[in-house]
């Protein structure tokens, strides 16, 4: 016990050393956030701002973008905000492009842009597998590859890359969302591990639960008024789920240390364990689970955003939290 108590405490030394050597001052440097003008991107934007970060933002959104202008024009905060749909590589190229010419080269990129349908797997398309994976992988691709050749060459960056506890863990009722992610949280790893030399870390975030704001503006297939019932009074529940700011705190710390992935919220944290763990025993559980959610309907009906789908459980008490961070987030 004593010699791997050792290794214990001297492996966690060396992970200090290394976390402080690799501190970044985020004051003055450009910060592309995507997805940045609601959820949880829009609280990174902030708390950027609030540090003294040059931050940019991109949504498909322009009604959405010029709400977040507004908000930092009255903070006083600069922001320079790019309708940009990331999943389409072009408009990706020329978001960097523009925001090099304006900021100068983006010292930290955060794909935090995703989209996520919510349903059964009997009611969910190829369509919508390949929409998952165009934003969800294929978009932070395109970011990265447009952004890095400019940090290579000035010896420095960070890349934070939001994924998922669902790219750990396969959750029923969102397999197009799991898949895509997994996609991420292996590209991101395998990512870090070949841009260090460069003086580039790349951190893979994983949240679990969190209270965003975003299952209003998620997709729903099936049975969409209890997907969304479901889903969103799992994100609402307190403890369990964690709130965006304190989310956005971690990430940002995260990537100024150059962590290599953390989970962020108790349900991510111990899933992660437990699967790693035990993933035969993972899988019965989520199985059992997945009994108790909603059944598939014939065919492919159209998904329905959360708001569509609102029914007297999901607008009750047991959404509160959710509601309160749709208002605060720029989700309604």
């Amino acid at each position: 016990m004593s010699v791997l108590a050792g290794f214990a405490a001297a492996a966690g030394a060396v992970h200090l050393l290394l976390r402080n050597s690799r501190r970044m001052d985020v004051n003055g440097k450009v910060v592309l956030i995507s997805g940045g003008s609601r959820g949880l991107g829009l609280v990174l934007a902030r708390s950027f701002a609030k540090r003294g970060a040059q931050v940019a933002i991109c949504a498909r959104d322009e009604s959405d973008l010029e709400r977040v202008r507004q908000e930092f024009a009255e903070s006083g905060h600069p922001l320079l905000a790019i309708v940009c749909d990331i999943g389409v590589q072009s408009e990706v190229e020329e978001l960097i492009g523009t925001v090099e010419k304006e900021l100068g080269g983006v010292d930290i990129l955060v794909n935090n842009a995703g989209t996520m349908l919510v349903g059964p797997a009997e009611n969910q398309s190829a369509h919508a597998f390949k929409e998952a994976m165009r934003t969800n992988f294929w978009g932070p691709y395109f970011a990265i590859t447009a952004a890095v050749e400019q940090m290579k060459q000035r010896g420095s960056g960070r890349i934070v890359n939001i994924t998922s506890i669902g790219g750990k863990i396969a959750f029923p009722h969102l397999l197009p969302y799991t898949a895509s992610k997994f996609a991420l949280v292996g590209y991101s790893e395998g990512l870090r591990a070949e841009l260090a030399r460069h003086n580039i870390f790349v951190t893979t975030v994983c949240p679990g639960l969190m209270r965003t704001g975003s299952p209003r503006n998620a997709d729903f297939s099936g049975q969409a008024t209890k997907e969304y019932a479901w889903f969103a009074i799992s994100d609402s529940l307190p403890i369990v789920s964690i709130s965006a700011q304190s989310a956005a705190r971690k990430i940002i710390d995260a990537c100024i240390h150059g962590e290599a992935e953390i989970h962020l919220g108790i349900t991510a944290k111990l899933g992660a364990v437990v699967q790693g763990c035990a993933p035969g025993a993972t899988a019965e559980l989520l199985s059992v689970i997945n009994r108790y959610l909603p059944e598939s309907l014939p065919g492919f009906p159209p998904p329905q955003k959360g708001w569509q789908s609102q029914s007297p459980i999901s607008e009750s008490f047991l959404t509160k939290l959710t509601k309160d961070a749709e208002i605060a987030n720029n989700e309604v």
